[in-house]
């Protein structure tokens, strides 16, 4: 009898040892911490959704709707954002390192102390976006327009027209 209880308190432990990390639950509803992790939600529509803090490292939005979406806190490392609309939407304090928002409808978007490094914004849409704070270090910004955008330094407003960089 003692035989089958150590088996399976053996059995047991080589399970909860062996364990690996809990997958992303990409069916679940969006909500604040949500961990979407190299989930695909491409094309679908996420208007005014609260994401604050939530996990969507490597996951897809191409061509999806997050307008007005709470996106403060994000872990998006590589997280592809291409044709995306986010008008409007509240990226501050994101973690974008080497996120793709190539074409992206960033206007009136606040990135403000976002993590930008190496993200590619090639023809992306900032009018009005406030980039105060942002890190942006080799960050693609061939062909954006910063027109109206509020720079890094939070003091100076890039000039209409300005594309590629801030004049």
């Amino acid at each position: 009898m003692r035989k089958p209880l150590l088996t399976s308190l053996l059995l047991l432990v080589f399970l909860v040892v062996t364990a690996g990390p809990a997958a992303a639950a990409c069916t679940d509803p969006p909500g604040a911490e949500a961990d979407w992790q190299r989930c695909n939600f491409d094309g679908v529509d996420l208007t005014d959704v609260n994401l604050a803090g939530a996990r969507l490292r490597e996951a897809s939005f191409l061509r999806a709707d997050l307008s007005g979406a709470d996106l403060s806190g994000i872990e998006g490392h590589r997280a592809k954002f291409i044709n995306t609309k986010l008008h409007g939407v509240d990226l501050s304090e994101a973690q974008l390192f080497q996120a793709d928002m190539t074409k992206a409808d960033l206007t009136d978007a606040n990135l403000s102390n976002a993590n930008l490094r190496e993200a590619r914004l090639f023809q992306a849409n900032l009018r009005g976006a406030n980039l105060t704070g942002a890190q942006i270090n080799n960050a693609d910004l061939t062909f954006a327009d910063l027109s109206g955008a509020t720079w890094i330094n939070g003091e100076h407003v890039c000039r209409e027209g300005s594309r590629g960089r801030c004049n």
